[in-house]
């Protein structure tokens, strides 16, 4: 999947995660996690993100989540909105 433009899903409320994919021209996949349980889950949150664009196909993303106690399912659908998002696209795989 090609990303054109910047994609956002997700809120700020407790429980929930802001998920932000960007484009990158190269350099693969960067993440970067902002939660305040990064110490305890930061590994596994940026798995589970890292993952589900892997499964989309995107090979090249620039990826911000702002964490704010999301179960891995949340991560996985605010991931996925925002893939499709930035990809400008209208078929969605789930």
């Amino acid at each position: 999947m090609v990303l054109k433009t910047v994609g956002v899903a997700g809120t700020l409320e407790s429980s929930d995660a802001m998920i932000t994919v960007e484009p990158a021209n190269q350099g693969g996949i960067v993440i970067d996690v902002s939660s305040s349980v990064k110490r305890q889950f930061g590994r596994q949150i940026e798995e589970t993100v890292l993952n589900t664009i892997k499964e989309l196909g995107v090979e090249n993303a620039s990826v911000k989540v702002v964490d704010k106690g999301a179960l891995n399912y949340a991560l996985i659908a605010r991931t996925k909105a925002a893939v499709y998002r930035a990809a400008e696209s209208k078929e969605y795989k789930f």
